[in-house]
Formats: structure tokens, sequence, C-alpha cells
């Protein structure tokens, strides 16, 4: 296992955790939403909004095949990755990382940060109402796919230490 993928729902963390753990493991880093932004060339909600989501999604898989392929790196992956049968296979033979946060927490970092909001809403509900729903549908593909589930919610320091404890095990030949 060469790369870390790290899922969850937005603002859980992912690109922040990553950008740390590549840094503390001397890996690459890549955000696969920041890819599809880039390949798309234009930001994700004006791409779903001309394209629809199954056009976003087809990139997303694109995109994901693409970083599976590259070597000793740690992947940001948007938040619905886990929800296409291809991207879940891929995740589901990797190190995968779920970063589980609760509602509560999500929603407090999605209304405190304008970046998150990137996105046009899947539901059309209230953002609580859509976090709660979202995790709910996506939970059980999350856990599923993940090598090892980390809080979110912890000391940011000390996600990373795990996370990089746990691939160190997996690389020293520890059964997963």
């Amino acid at each position: 296992m060469n790369n870390i993928f790290l899922v969850g729902p937005r603002a859980c963390g992912k690109t922040t955790v990553g950008r740390i753990v590549a840094n503390k493991l001397q890996l690459n880093f890549f955000d696969s939403d920041a890819l599809i932004a880039q390949k798309a060339g234009c930001e994700i909600s004006k791409f779903v909004k001309a394209n629809g989501w199954d056009a976003f999604r087809d990139l997303e898989v694109d995109i994901l095949k693409e970083l599976s392929e590259t070597e000793r790196s740690v992947v940001s992956c948007g938040g619905g990755i886990v929800v296409r049968n291809e991207n879940y296979k891929i995740l589901k033979e990797g190190f995968t990382v779920y970063l589980k946060t609760d509602v509560e927490t999500l929603v407090k970092r999605l209304s405190a940060n304008p970046a998150h909001g990137q996105r046009p809403s899947l539901t059309g509900k209230s953002l609580t109402e859509e976090v709660r729903e979202i995790l709910e549908t996506r939970e059980e593909l999350y856990s599923g796919c993940a090598t090892v589930i980390v809080s979110g919610e912890g000391k940011l320091q000390d996600i990373c230490e795990e996370i990089a404890g746990a691939f160190k095990s997996i690389e020293n030949g520890d059964n997963k």
C-alpha cells in the first residue's frame, strides 16, 4: 500500500490533515476536488450547474483512477467519492482512512468557512438536515472502505499522528 486515501464528508478535515500527514511521512499530497476543478477549468459548483452531478462523478472516477496509480501519496478525496462503485473498490484496496466527524461539528465548520460551500446543495434542505442525511446515507460506505477510522474531532496533531502511525504499521508488514 503506497498511498493514503482520506475519506469522509466535506469539512471533516481531509485536506488539512492530508497536507500534514504527507509532510510528516514525506509523501506527495493531492486534493481530488482541486484536481477536478483544474481539469474542469472552473469551480466545482459551476461545473455541476452546467453539467450535472453525473458528469462530476464521472470526472471524480477518472481522477481517483489516476491518483491510485501514483506512488507514495496522500489523497484528500471528495466527500461523495464513495458513492461510485468503481471508486469504492479502489478505496477498499488501498490504505483508506475515514475521518469520522459528527453532524454538529461539520455544520459548525461549514458555517464558519465559506470555502467549504463551493459545492451546490445535494438535497436543497437546510445545512443541518443535509449534513445529517448525507452522513446517514454514506456512513456505511465510509466505514466499509476504511482501513482505519479516526475521529476528525480531536487535536489536529493527534489525528495526524494516529494516521501516520497506522500507515507505518501497515508498511512494516502488519496486516490490514
